[in-house]
């Protein structure tokens, strides 16, 4: 009984405990790309929900990314005929339609589900603990060796919808995403894939999404990446 206990305490000491810090992009600065739709359903992506479905057709065929950390995000798009554009910084958020001269701001600082961030694109930088979420270390996937964690919003917001990601340990870009939604049910699940590598960030450049039915209700590519380019401040004013 002795030696059993023994056996028990040290497999229990000698396994990996991981942190946040082991599935970060710890050189990230900016990124800008864009991101072209190449399938769509949307009687797949209304079973996700109907924000969901609505925010992926804003995006449009094809839509221009800027990137900056912390928590700036730009994103210029022609939905039909019109020029869209989205900017958020901060806590705040704006839709903007230039040729209608509309524009709407709304103050998202207490409702982080409404943030779009770098994990959406299949990556995470620092700052996204430091203010955001708390990261948990669940188990080391057996078959691919990823890292799974569940990211929680931290306790300063109301709202108990999470994250499970599936990181790859070398690359340190998610490979897989589970989003459920804050009375506990699953939303849908992200894939990404074909990661590429610039200026010391791994960047996936195919993502995929499948609702609970594991349907696809949607794939975007992303080309012309730049990453750590040195982007302006300018870029992400209202």
């Amino acid at each position: 009984m002795v030696t059993t206990l023994l056996a028990t305490l040290t497999i229990a000491t000698s396994a990996p405990t991981y942190t946040w810090r082991d599935i970060v992009q710890p050189g990230f600065q900016d990124i800008s790309f864009t991101g072209r739709a190449v399938t769509a359903s949307k009687r797949e992506l209304r079973k996700i929900s109907a924000d969901f479905e609505t925010s992926y057709r804003f995006l449009g065929s094809e839509v221009r990314a800027e990137i900056k950390d912390p928590f700036m995000l730009r994103m210029d798009s022609r939905v039909e005929d019109t020029d869209v554009q989205y900017i958020q910084n901060g806590g705040k958020r704006a839709f903007k339609i230039p040729r209608s001269k509309l524009s709407k701001v709304e103050d998202v600082a207490d409702s982080p589900g409404k943030r779009q961030t770098v994990l959406d694109f299949g990556f995470l930088s620092p700052s996204l603990f430091q203010s955001l979420f708390d990261g948990a270390y669940v188990r080391t996937d057996r078959e691919s060796g990823d890292l799974v964690f569940d990211l929680t919003y931290k306790h300063l917001f109301d709202d108990s919808s999470r994250q499970r990601v599936w990181v790859d340990p070398q690359k340190r870009f998610i490979t897989k995403r589970e989003w459920f939604a804050q009375d506990g049910h699953h939303m849908a699940t992200f894939i990404y894939q074909d990661p590429k590598l610039q200026n010391g960030v791994w960047f996936p450049t195919r993502a995929i999404v499948k609702n609970v039915d594991n349907e696809v209700a949607g794939v975007t590519e992303y080309s012309q990446v730049t990453i750590n380019a040195g982007l302006s401040d300018r870029d992400f004013k209202f």
